[in-house]
């Protein structure tokens, strides 16, 4: 138990997105594909080993202590648990308020307008403000995590699989509110989940990842309609088409086996023993991450230029 390893795990591994002010990155992929990690290293929630994060021409790796407690300010999440996110000890009103406390930014009568402001916005009767998070339901404490992000007049947020221990009815209003909120105030998001359908709704661009890197990057309506990577096809596959003619044609890609260990990462490109296309160069040379064409990018030896080389499924409804 106290020797020694130098073995080395990278939980994210080249990874590399933009996101324009007011508009939302959806990043998805299976479980362990890196994504959780990737949004706490951009919140520098966790220390990334290298490379760097802008943030409005500033390179959040190079400041520290009060500036970067500045800049977290404006820098804002939204974690998957509800319940967990939330101390059961503290009200809802005392919740919400925590962070302008912190920050020193109100007075308590200020604190308490503020409060209840932010309450009408998400959608709560500012009367529970004195209730506990035992006492409301998963959407509704969802909502309070998203007013206690919003108390700051944050301009970016991480969404970390905010909806995915929701009903399915309660994650369609969260995300509708989350639409709302963004044209209202000009947020920018990264939104975080596994639901395809979902994040196709809240997206303007999606990036894909698996096992720690991205390997595609569209628009929400081209990555749907014309899928280039492998792994997109199949995940795109498995998400149900609401008109029964087209779902009855379509047939799913299933994978073989499981996302392996960030720890035993595959020789080449790290997709190849699921990869139902994989060629030999897959198994040796690790793929370019690369714009294949304007606004496509993608990591896979199978595609050229204009993206001709893959056995694509059939695409969902536009």
């Amino acid at each position: 138990m106290f020797a020694r390893s130098d073995e080395v795990t990278r939980a994210v591994d080249g990874v590399s997105f933009t996101i324009e002010r007011g508009k939302t990155l959806g990043l998805v992929g299976e479980s362990g594909s890196g994504k959780s990690t990737t949004g706490r290293v951009v919140l520098r929630l966790e220390e990334p080993t290298a490379g760097s994060i802008w943030f409005e021409g500033r390179d959040l790796t190079t400041v520290d202590g009060e500036e970067l407690r500045s800049v977290r300010r404006r820098m804002q999440v939204v974690f998957q648990d509800s319940a967990d996110s939330l101390n059961p000890r503290m009200s809802i009103g005392r919740t919400i308020g925590e962070p302008l406390r912190i920050f020193e930014v109100a007075g308590e009568s200020e604190i308490a307008t503020r409060v209840a402001e932010l309450m009408r916005l998400v959608g709560l009767n500012p009367a529970w403000a004195k209730r506990f998070p035992h006492e409301l339901s998963g959407g509704q404490r969802q909502r309070i995590n998203v007013a206690r992000a919003l108390s700051l007049d944050p301009d970016f947020i991480v969404l970390d699989e905010p909806i995915s221990a929701l009903d399915v009815s309660i994650q369609a209003q969260v995300v509708n509110l989350l639409v709302e909120l963004q044209e209202r105030l000009g947020l920018t998001y990264l939104f975080i989940a596994h639901d395809l359908a979902m994040v196709r709704q809240i997206s303007d661009r999606i990036a894909v990842m698996y096992l720690g890197r991205i390997v595609e990057t569209a628009n929400s309506r081209a990555l749907f309609h014309d899928p280039l990577h492998p792994y997109t096809q199949a995940l795109i596959s498995a998400v149900p088409v609401a008109v029964p003619a087209m779902e009855r044609k379509r047939t799913p890609i299933l994978l073989k086996g499981e996302i392996p260990s960030p720890r035993n990462v595959p020789s080449g490109c790290v997709f190849h023993p699921r990869c139902p296309l994989v060629q030999n160069v897959c198994r040796e040379v690790v793929p370019e991450y690369r714009e294949a064409f304007p606004g496509r990018f993608v990591a896979c030896h199978l595609v050229d230029d204009q993206g001709s080389h893959l056995v694509r499924p059939r695409p969902l409804a536009s």
